[in-house]
């Protein structure tokens, strides 16, 4: 496996970037999933810490070291994308959903399906939707789009 070490860009994430981490998917969240009730998203948030260590992460920075999105990829598949939302439309996604699938084949990521943008984000990076769960991981009733390069 190859990983990026530059300040500026895509690198492996450490346990030292989690609260940054954690930060950037809360503002991601609060932007994107509307449709998630305040109780319910606190309750993934604190789940964040024990599930960020075994999943293999990837911070996007800018020159200062700030994050300014995330990935997460296990067993060829996209686990987590979340950008800052003050950082949105400037091509991060693109270029951490493009190292995900250029360096570990990530041709699967799931979707809540309520999360119109991130659909469509997939669907113009060339994903396909290939089965549909009704219930989310934790067992809710937020559906989940399961797409496919």
């Amino acid at each position: 496996m190859k990983h990026a070490v530059t300040t500026t860009g895509i690198r492996t994430a450490t346990e030292k970037d989690y609260p940054g981490i954690i930060e950037t998917w809360e503002l991601s969240v609060r932007a994107t999933h509307h449709f998630l009730p305040e109780d319910y998203l606190q309750e993934i948030k604190l789940l964040l810490p024990s599930i960020l260590p075994h999943v293999p992460l990837f911070i996007f920075c800018d020159e200062h070291g700030t994050i300014k999105g995330f990935a997460g990829v296990a067993e060829q598949k996209i686990e987590m994308l979340f950008i800052n939302p003050d950082n949105r439309g400037q091509g991060i996604g693109r270029k951490l959903t493009e190292y995900c699938i250029r360096e570990f084949e990530a041709y699967k990521v799931d979707v809540n399906e309520q999360n119109e943008q991130a659909v469509g984000f997939y669907q113009k990076m060339g994903f396909h939707i290939m089965n549909r769960q009704a219930l989310d991981s934790l067992g809710k009733p937020f559906p989940i789009l399961e797409m496919q390069l």
